[in-house]
């Protein structure tokens, strides 16, 4: 199918070639990983991630509890740097916005029929925008996944844009769901697809109904946002989530980042971590006792 989008994927030197892309991410993480595990990468990781509660038993009080939570941590622990954002559902903005006192910690909502997308295109704007107006700084999104395989580019990248406008000021995250894509080729045309329709962040996985984050997934993604920034001069952030854990885990995305894109990229305005049990296992790494802060 010939168009300007297909047209734009096809141009991408990125490689395609998932043999090729799993020897490089082997041969990254044997090359780095135990040098890169110092104290002031694991705080730096700490410092990167999106604090996370999407449960259906999520209410008013628990989310307020759950920001108190953030705001005690500067108050116990000032000398370590606080998480970067609090990810919610969009219909608790304002609650989080209302209880979170550290200036520095963003308000981050899911939003566009997240996790599947199945909704229609004006509700997926309309949550956004509900968010945004609740106080959302940034906005979770999932592609639309369906006229992805389909081939249907345009209607996937219609609606990007449009929940972009919708964002306002706030910066918009796009969910590849890379478990779903499969391939390094679908995760390749999808990252270009995305950052061209607006995206400020490309993000691996929802967490949710398919395997979460893989290195190999976050190695063609950083080489995607290496070339769209030699083409463009505009960064796009990296955020990884689903199933990250263990430091070990959070410190390989660090790794590759590294790697691809350089210190430029270190720092929790492109580099983000998108996690729930993490923070605690950073902490009880950092601290060297285990820790159940979060």
């Amino acid at each position: 199918m010939a168009d300007k989008y297909h047209d734009t994927v096809a141009k991408s030197t990125v490689t395609t070639d998932d043999a090729a892309v799993k020897s490089a991410v082997e041969k990254i993480i044997s090359e780095n990983l135990a040098a890169e595990k110092t104290p002031e990468n694991l705080k730096f990781l700490f410092s990167c991630i999106d604090l996370t509660t999407l449960k259906s038993t999520d209410s008013p009080a628990s989310v307020a509890k759950f920001t108190e939570r953030v705001n005690d941590f500067e108050n116990e622990h000032g000398d370590l740097p606080g998480v970067a954002a609090i990810c919610v559902y969009p219909n608790f903005a304002q609650i989080v916005r209302t209880v979170l006192d550290v200036s520095e910690v963003e308000i981050a909502c899911v939003a566009g029929g997240f996790p599947s997308a199945q909704t229609f295109p004006e509700v997926k704007v309309a949550e956004t925008a509900l968010a945004v107006e609740g106080g959302a700084d940034e906005i979770d999104v999932v592609i639309n996944l369906g006229n992805f395989l389909d081939g249907d580019w345009e209607e996937v990248c219609d609606e990007l844009e449009e929940m972009k406008h919708a964002c306002r000021d706030a910066r918009l995250k796009v969910i590849l769901e890379t478990g779903a894509l499969k391939t390094a080729e679908n995760i390749r045309a999808a990252s270009i697809l995305s950052m061209y329709s607006g995206a400020d962040f490309i993000k691996t996985s929802t967490g949710k109904e398919y395997s979460g984050a893989s290195l190999e997934a976050a190695y063609v993604m950083a080489q995607c946002i290496k070339e769209y920034h030699a083409a463009t001069g505009r960064k796009v952030g990296f955020k990884a989530a689903g199933g990250i854990v263990t430091p070990d885990e959070a410190l390989g995305y660090y790794c590759i980042i590294k790697n691809v894109l350089g210190e430029e990229w270190l720092t929790n305005e492109y580099f983000r971590i998108g996690a729930s049990r993490l923070a605690n296992n950073l902490l009880s790494e950092i601290l060297g006792t285990e820790t159940k802060f979060f």
